[in-house]
């Protein structure tokens, strides 16, 4: 580690590497590999965050079967190796790259380090993710019904913040099965006439 590297090194993200347990060694891997970059380092959120002038590129975040890169923009990098995951079907901007074991992330250092670079370029650029739009997610059979019987609840509905749109809509469609998605839009409906989003208190 060279002196301007060390100096670059954030206290807050060595108390948290330090308190890391199973994803410590590879925290550190990845860790060198980011200081290798102009990125600044910080803890948001309680992660090891890095950014561009003061715009969140990546952070480092572990679960109980892998640790990862968090690309707050990955869904508008080139993806060669074919490394990049989102963490859920319905995730619009972010992608990880997930980390098993220091190994992995040491095989994979020079297309983590051509992932961050990438990222970086895209930050630079002012590139954007067009996300979708609350009209452009489907709206589920049961809720759609609920919607056409009671106008009350559809206006109610149609003043929500978009936000608060897509939050009920991809609750009510995270369902499989039908029973559930019924039963979901019947707890969620006082919420909605009183004007709140699905996590609102």
């Amino acid at each position: 580690m060279n002196q301007t590297t060390k100096n670059r090194k954030n206290p807050k993200v060595d108390t948290f590497i330090d308190k890391a347990g199973k994803w410590q060694k590879a925290y550190k891997a990845l860790r060198e590999i980011a200081l290798d970059t102009t990125l600044s380092e910080d803890l948001k959120w309680g992660k090891p965050c890095y950014s561009l002038d003061g715009s969140n590129v990546f952070l480092m975040h572990g679960f109980k079967d892998f640790c990862a890169l968090l690309f707050m923009k990955g869904a508008l990098l080139k993806d060669p190796k074919g490394i990049l995951v989102a963490q859920t079907e319905n995730t619009q901007a972010a992608r990880q790259i997930r980390f098993t074991s220091v190994g992995e992330v040491e095989s994979l250092a020079p297309e983590i380090k051509a992932c961050i670079n990438r990222a970086i370029e895209v930050e630079k650029a002012g590139l954007t993710v067009e996300f979708k739009k609350t009209e452009d997610f489907s709206v589920p059979g049961e809720f759609q019904r609920k919607l056409d019987e009671d106008p009350e609840l559809k206006a109610a509905f149609e003043a929500l913040t978009p936000g608060r749109q897509r939050g009920y809509l991809l609750h009510f469609g995270g369902a499989k099965q039908s029973k559930t998605r019924a039963s979901r839009v019947e707890k969620c409906i006082p919420r909605i006439l009183g004007g709140l989003g699905l996590h609102d208190r």
